[in-house]
């Protein structure tokens, strides 16, 4: 499969060494250029190439989103048409500026995105998650229930169907956080965020979750 990154910072980076260790293709992109990534691209090896953020949205049939939120709307949105596009970002006001649909509760910030890019199938996934753990941490080998999990939210069954293949080649259990609206049960400061857990731990966990705009 063709993987899309856009972003390779420590989720983006660290994605396209475990997608391309799994067999996949990848094309990493940010906001500096191509030019930017050749170390990186070198270190990857054949299956990876750098690119330009509309061209790695173009090259992937999943494309992970993975850059500070509030650039957001930076992406170009046509580019991405079509594709399953995985939010990796959190929302953190003190660097990405208030927005005001995220502190009333009216969205998430998955919903955000989803917005922008209309013709994209968007899921939430990978926010949750240590970047050092998502390198280290993988079992690929062991069973689903004595894997650490990765929440996923969204609406496309088909997408989160694809998604969770992904999660589980790179060595995680996907766990179904619900759809879109209920992707502020993954965000920073609720329990599942950050823990260390297996599929069931995060079930419960999830469950916890309590709104507070």
């Amino acid at each position: 499969m063709r993987i899309g990154l856009v972003g390779s910072g420590n989720i983006g980076g660290t994605l396209a060494g475990l997608l391309v260790r799994a067999g996949h293709e990848v094309a990493l992109s940010n906001s500096r250029g191509p030019e930017t990534l050749a170390d990186r691209v070198a270190e990857l090896g054949p299956s990876a190439r750098a690119a330009t953020v509309p061209e790695a949205a173009v090259f992937g049939d999943v494309v992970v989103v993975a850059i500070p939120l509030g650039r957001f709307r930076e992406l170009p949105a046509e580019p991405f048409t079509g594709k399953i596009v995985v939010d990796a970002d959190n929302y953190y006001p003190r660097r990405d500026g208030r927005i005001a649909e995220l502190e009333s509760g009216e969205a998430t910030s998955t919903e955000l995105l989803a917005r922008h890019l209309p013709g994209a199938r968007v899921l939430k996934a990978f926010n949750t998650i240590y970047f050092g753990h998502l390198r280290e941490r993988g079992r690929p080998a062991a069973p689903a229930r004595d894997r650490l999990a990765i929440p996923m939210a969204g609406d496309d069954s088909e997408a989160k169907a694809v998604l969770t293949d992904l999660i589980d080649q790179i060595g995680f259990t996907a766990v179904d956080t619900g759809p879109l609206h209920e992707s502020w049960r993954q965000e920073p400061d609720t329990p599942v965020s950050g823990a260390e857990v297996g599929p069931d731990e995060a079930t419960a966990l999830i469950a916890q979750a309590k709104r507070t705009p």
